[in-house]
């Protein structure tokens, strides 16, 4: 069982940043794609951004492509996203996900691929 954790969210003006980070149990971290997800009030969960397992290849929503940047440290089992100037639509609860027998280059973007999701980290944004 993969326990995901996440935190850095929180209350932010429009055009500015905010950091998630997304902690893992499990020390076979590097077997996992890993993705995040946000579920806005009244909305259905959306995919964000995904990152392979090797680390070299990323996929973003369009809306949030150029704004945000997916990165994941293996040696500490951990994935980022850096989301640069929020916009109130960016509103949402954050969610990190992690998906096993994908391959090493793939990125998958479909949440019933996921197998471990974390509690979610609520993001704000002021206009």
């Amino acid at each position: 069982q993969v326990q995901l954790v996440e935190s850095g969210g929180g209350l932010v003006q429009a055009g500015g940043s905010l950091r998630l980070s997304c902690a893992a149990s499990e020390r076979a971290f590097r077997s996992y794609a890993m993705s995040w997800f946000r579920q806005a009030p009244g909305k259905e969960r959306e995919f964000v951004a995904g990152i392979a397992r090797s680390g070299s290849s990323t996929y973003y929503e369009d809306s949030v492509k150029d704004r945000f940047a997916i990165s994941r440290d293996n040696a500490k089992r951990t994935v980022y996203l850096q989301m640069n100037n929020v916009k109130p639509e960016d509103t949402a609860v954050y969610y990190c996900a992690a998906a096993l027998r994908v391959g090493w280059n793939i990125i998958a973007t479909m949440d019933n691929e996921y197998n471990y999701w974390g509690q979610g980290t609520q993001v704000t944004v002021s206009s």
